[in-house]
C-alpha cells in the first residue's frame, strides 16, 4: 500500500531468519491497519470518533432504535395488564364473598321455615356450649362468652360477700342482740329454757339483713345470661335478618320472665329461711357442743373482772367488759349465741348451694326448650301469623345485592374485554 513499507521475505539470522527485518515489517503492518481504521471511522489519530457516530453503526440504530420503542412499550402493557388483572380479581373475589356471607334470599315458606329450624338448633347448640358445657371454641377471644367461668366467678364473688358480710362476724357486739331479746321474751315460766320465739326472732333478722344479697346475685347474673343469649341469638341471625327484630323482641321478653321467676323463687327461699330452723347437717349439733364447751369458763371470766377481753376457740377475741351488768342472763345468751353461729353457717351455704342449683335448671331449660318456644310464639305474633311476610327482604340487603350482582359482572366483562386486547397484541 501506498505511504508504507513493502513487506519483504524475513532474513535468515542464527535461527534460520532475519529477526529484525520481520520485527520492521510487522511494525510497519500495525501502522497501516490503524490508519485505515482511522480512514473509515472519519477521524484521526488525537480525535477518536464515537462508535455510535460511525456511518455503519448510526445507520444500524436509526433501523433497531423504533423495533427496540416497541418491546419496550410491549413489556411495560405487560407489566400493567398483569396489575390490572389483579386488582380486579382481588375486587371480584371481595365482591363474590361478600354476596356469600349475605342472607340467601327466600322464595317460599318451607324454605323459610327450613331455615329458620336451621337458626333455632344453631343458637341453641351454642348456647348449650356456652352456658351449660362450658365449651368456649366460638369465642376464643371473648372472656365475657366463657359462660361457665364467668359464672363460677359471680358464684364465689356471691359467697364471699354473703359469708364475709357484717351478719356473719359474730364477734361483734358480742351477746347484746341475744340478751335484748331475751329480756323482750320474758314469761311466767320454768327457768333455763330457751324461748324458740326468741332464736326465730334474731334468725328472722339476720336473714332479712342478708336478703339483699342473694335479690342482687339474681339481678346480676340474670343481665349476663341476657346479654350471652342476645349475643349469640344476634350473631346466628346475620343470616336470616327477617327474624332479627323477631329474636330480640322474644329474648328480651324471656329474660323478663325467668329474672321474674327467679326472683319470686328467692323471695320463698328467703322466707322459708325465715319461718323454720331445721337442719339435718350433724354439723350443726357437733359446732353447737363444741362451742358450749367453753360457756362455764366464760361465765367464770366475767365474773372475776380481771380482763376486759376473752379468746374462744372456733370463734374468736370477743369483748366481755360490758357485759357484767347482765349476769343473770349470759348463760341463755351465750347458748342462743353459739346455737346462732352454728345454724347461721348452714343458713349461709344453703342459700348459696339452693341458688347454684336453682341457676343451673334455669339455664338448661332456657337453653333446651323456653327460648325456642318464645321465639316461635313471638314469629307467629308477627304480622297474624303470615309468614309470606317474613320472605321479602329489607330494602337496604336487597339494594346491596343488587349493587354486588352488577359489580360482579362489570368485573367479569372488564376481565374477558382486557384477555381479548392482549391476545390481539401477543398476535
Amino acid at each position: 500500500m501506498s505511504g508504507g513499507k513493502r513487506i519483504g521475505r524475513p532474513s535468515k539470522g542464527k535461527n534460520g531468519f532475519h529477526s529484525s527485518s520481520y520485527e520492521e515489517d510487522s511494525l510497519s503492518l500495525d501502522v497501516r491497519v490503524e490508519e485505515n481504521l482511522l480512514a473509515i471511522v472519519g477521524g484521526d489519530e488525537n480525535q477518536p470518533t464515537p462508535i455510535h457516530s460511525v456511518p455503519l453503526m448510526s445507520s444500524f440504530n436509526d433501523r433497531i432504535r423504533p423495533i427496540l420503542d416497541a418491546v419496550d412499550q410491549l413489556r411495560h402493557l405487560m407489566v400493567m395488564k398483569e396489575e390490572i388483572v389483579r386488582k380486579i380479581n382481588e375486587k371480584l373475589n371481595g365482591n363474590v364473598t361478600e354476596l356469600n356471607r349475605m342472607p340467601k334470599a327466600m322464595s317460599s315458606v318451607a324454605e323459610f321455615l327450613t331455615a329458620f329450624m336451621e337458626f333455632i338448633g344453631s343458637v341453641k347448640e351454642s348456647l348449650t356450649k356456652i352456658l351449660v358445657r362450658g365449651e368456649y371454641d366460638e369465642y376464643p377471644d371473648d372472656p365475657n362468652m366463657h359462660g361457665v367461668a364467668r359464672v363460677v366467678e359471680m358464684f364465689n364473688q356471691y359467697s364471699d360477700e354473703l359469708f364475709n358480710c357484717p351478719e356473719s362476724e359474730h364477734t361483734r357486739n358480742f351477746l347484746m342482740d341475744e340478751i335484748r331479746v331475751l329480756d323482750d321474751a320474758k314469761a311466767i315460766a320454768l327457768p333455763n329454757f330457751l324461748p324458740r320465739h326468741a332464736f326465730l326472732s334474731l334468725l328472722q333478722r339476720k336473714v332479712e339483713r342478708v336478703s339483699h344479697i342473694p335479690f342482687g346475685f339474681v339481678e346480676k347474673a340474670w343481665a349476663y345470661f341476657e346479654n350471652v343469649v342476645w349475643c349469640v341469638s344476634r350473631h346466628h341471625t346475620e343470616n336470616y335478618p327477617q327474624v332479627l327484630l323477631t329474636t330480640k323482641r322474644a329474648c328480651q321478653n324471656l329474660m323478663v320472665k325467668m329474672r321474674e321467676q327467679s326472683t319470686d323463687w328467692v323471695s320463698e327461699l328467703v322466707q322459708m329461711e325465715k319461718l323454720t330452723d331445721y337442719t339435718c347437717n350433724p354439723e350443726y349439733l357437733n359446732e353447737w357442743n363444741m362451742l358450749m364447751s367453753y360457756r362455764q369458763t366464760f361465765i367464770d371470766e366475767v365474773q372475776k373482772n380481771e380482763s376486759s377481753k376473752m379468746k374462744i376457740e372456733g370463734f374468736g377475741e370477743v369483748e366481755i367488759v360490758n357485759l357484767r351488768a347482765y349476769q343473770p342472763l349470759l348463760s341463755q345468751a351465750f347458748d342462743l349465741k353459739m346455737r346462732m353461729t352454728a345454724y347461721w353457717k348452714i343458713v349461709s351455704r344453703r342459700l348459696v348451694d339452693c341458688m347454684a342449683l336453682h341457676l343451673q335448671l334455669c339455664v338448661r331449660n332456657l337453653v333446651s326448650k323456653e327460648l325456642e318456644k318464645e321465639i316461635v310464639t313471638e314469629l307467629m305474633a308477627t304480622n297474624g301469623g303470615k309468614l309470606e311476610m317474613m320472605l321479602e327482604e329489607a330494602p337496604s340487603v336487597a339494594a346491596k345485592r343488587k349493587r354486588l350482582n352488577a359489580s360482579i359482572e362489570l368485573l367479569r366483562e372488564a376481565k374477558d374485554v382486557l384477555s381479548n386486547i392482549m391476545g390481539n397484541v401477543s398476535a
